[in-house]
């Protein structure tokens, strides 16, 4: 399964390289963005394994890291509700 995250420009590091840095969650990084044409600070694009593969307009990025985001809790609920390991039957 594959997975590309929103991601918003804020930087063009390396206009002839075509190296953005762009905010995802808070944490920010240099992503290539040559598959793509006319990239702006201030955009928003799918990063997927260091590339920007589509833009995206900043609703749809918003619903998908909420949708991301509730994933993620999900699967914290999931390991709060597991019970705790039972030594005494030997089993991990």
């Amino acid at each position: 399964m594959c997975l590309a995250v929103p991601a918003k420009v804020v930087e063009i590091v390396d206009e002839e390289n075509q190296i953005a840095k762009v905010d995802i969650g808070g944490v920010r990084r240099n992503i290539s963005v040559a598959l793509l044409e006319d990239v702006k600070v201030g955009d928003w694009v799918l990063v997927h394994v260091g590339f920007a593969i589509q833009k995206v307009d900043e609703g749809e990025a918003a619903q998908t890291l909420a949708l991301l985001k509730g994933l993620g809790q999900a699967v914290e609920d999931e390991f709060a509700a597991t019970p705790p390991d039972d030594d005494e039957r030997g089993y991990p």
